[in-house]
C-alpha cells in the first residue's frame, strides 16, 4: 500500500528555517516540520511531501536552504512539490495543494492564526487529519465547529503542542495529578525582541502574545488538570511600549489570571504570562513554570537543562537538545526521532493518539485564551 502524503500549509521558521528569506538565527536554524517529516519519508512512512506558501518565489531559496542544511548535511532527500509556481504569487495556492491529496493524507497547518480554521475545516471536510500550530483557533465557535466536522469526516484534528512529548514536562504532569488538589501555577514564557520583526505581518494584526506563547503553559496545565478541574473566569493585563515603537499595534506582555475551581469544590488560582520583548540572551525562549498543590509541588526551568555552550560564531548558549537536535550521529545520519519537537509531528502521522492535543480535547484551552483577548479588550472579568 502506498504511504501516504503530507500538506504543510505555511512556509515560516518552524517549517524551513527561513525568517524574510535569511537562515534563522533562533535555535530553529534548519526548521522543524520539513525536515521531520523529510525523515518519515526516508523511514517509508510517507510518499509525498508538499509545501504551500502564498509566495513561490520564495521556493528556490528554500530548496537553497533545504539542500545545504539537511541533504548534503545528514544524506535527507529534501525534495518536495510546491504550490504555486517558483514565478507565482497566490495565498489561495494552499486550496489547490489540498487537491492534490486523498482522503487520509496528512495536512500540517503553521500559519498566523487567523487562518488557521479556515484552512483546517477545509481539509478535514476533505476527509483530511490536520495537525495545527498552537492556538488551534482563536474562538469557541471556531472550536466546535472543528469538533463537528472532525466527527462528521471521523478525521484527527489536532493542536501541536510539543511540551506534551517533553519527558521532563510529561513527568511532571503524572506527579501533579496524584499531589491533591491543585492551588496554584504560575508560568512565564518569552521571545527576543527580534520575533516582533520575524512575525511583523500578523503581530497585534491578527493575533497576539498570549496565542502564540502563553498556549503552550495553559495547554500543558489543562491537559495536566483533565478531569480534576476546571476554570471558571479569566482576567487579563498586559505591558506595552517596545512594540507600539516599532509601529506594531500589540502588547508587549499579557498575563491571564484564572480562577479554577478543583473537583472537590476547593479554588486554586493561576496566571500565565508571556512576552515577546526579551533581550537575546543564552537561550531563544525563557520557559519555567511552579506548580503548587495541596500535597507538594513542581518547579520547572525549560530553558536550562545543565548544558552550556560557547563558540566564537554563537557566543554563549544554553542549547536544549531534547527538543530538537541539529548534531548528526557518529555515522553523520540525523539523530533527532527522540527530540520531543519531532516527536510531537511523527506521532501525528504515525496515528500515535496518546498524547495529542485532539480538538475534542483542547476547548478548555481556546476557552482561555479567547477570554483573556476578550478581557483585555473590555477591561473586565469575562467568566467561561
Amino acid at each position: 500500500m502506498t504511504a501516504p502524503k503530507a500538506l504543510v500549509i505555511g512556509t515560516g521558521e518552524y517549517v524551513t528555517g527561513l525568517v524574510h528569506g535569511s537562515e534563522s538565527t533562533s535555535d530553529k536554524g534548519a526548521g522543524i516540520v520539513a525536515l521531520t517529516l523529510f525523515d518519515l519519508r526516508e523511514k517509508g512512512h510517507l510518499s509525498e511531501i508538499i509545501l504551500a506558501g502564498s509566495n513561490g518565489t520564495k521556493f528556490p531559496k528554500v530548496r537553497e536552504h533545504f539542500h545545504r542544511l539537511i541533504a548534503q548535511k545528514y544524506g535527507l532527500d529534501s525534495s518536495f512539490q510546491s504550490f504555486p509556481n517558483d514565478d507565482q504569487k497566490d495565498p489561495t495556492a494552499w486550496r489547490n495543494a489540498l487537491h492534490a491529496l486523498s482522503p487520509g493524507d496528512f495536512v500540517l497547518i503553521f500559519t498566523p492564526d487567523d487562518l488557521h480554521h479556515e484552512m483546517a475545516h477545509l481539509a478535514a471536510s476533505l476527509g483530511m487529519n490536520v495537525l495545527v500550530a498552537k492556538p488551534i483557533v482563536k474562538t469557541l465557535a471556531e472550536h466546535d465547529s472543528l469538533i463537528e466536522i472532525a466527527a462528521q469526516k471521523e478525521v484527527t484534528i489536532a493542536m501541536e503542542v510539543h511540551k506534551r512529548w517533553d519527558p521532563i514536562y510529561a513527568d511532571a504532569r503524572a506527579k501533579l495529578r496524584d499531589l491533591g488538589d491543585f492551588s496554584y501555577f504560575a508560568s512565564y514564557m518569552s521571545q527576543p525582541k527580534s520575533q516582533l520583526d520575524s512575525f511583523r505581518a500578523w503581530a497585534g494584526k491578527s493575533s497576539d502574545i498570549s496565542y502564540y506563547l502563553n498556549a503552550h503553559h495553559i495547554d500543558f496545565h489543562c491537559w495536566t488538570l483533565r478531569g480534576l478541574a476546571r476554570p471558571l473566569s479569566v482576567i487579563a493585563s498586559a505591558s506595552t511600549g517596545v512594540a507600539q515603537s516599532q509601529d506594531l499595534p500589540t502588547e508587549d506582555s499579557i498575563t491571564l489570571m484564572v480562577d479554577w475551581e478543583n473537583n472537590s469544590g476547593t479554588k486554586a488560582t493561576a496566571v500565565y504570562t508571556s512576552a515577546w520583548i526579551a533581550s537575546k540572551a543564552e537561550v531563544h525562549s525563557q520557559q519555567r513554570f511552579f506548580a503548587l498543590h495541596h500535597n507538594g509541588e513542581v518547579r520547572i526551568d525549560q530553558a536550562h537543562r545543565g548544558y552550556h555552550f560557547a563558540s566564537d560564531s554563537t557566543g554563549y548558549q544554553s542549547p536544549n537538545p531534547l527538543f530538537f537536535r541539529y548534531t548528526p550521529d557518529s555515522n553523520g545520519n540525523f539523530a533527532g526521532q527522540s527530540c520531543y519537537g519531532y516527536q510531537s509531528i511523527a506521532d501525528f502521522i504515525l496515528r500515535k493518539d496518546q498524547n495529542l492535543a485532539t480538538i475534542q480535547t483542547t476547548r478548555p484551552t481556546t476557552a482561555i485564551l479567547e477570554a483573556g483577548r476578550q478581557s483585555l479588550d473590555t477591561g473586565t472579568r469575562i467568566l467561561l
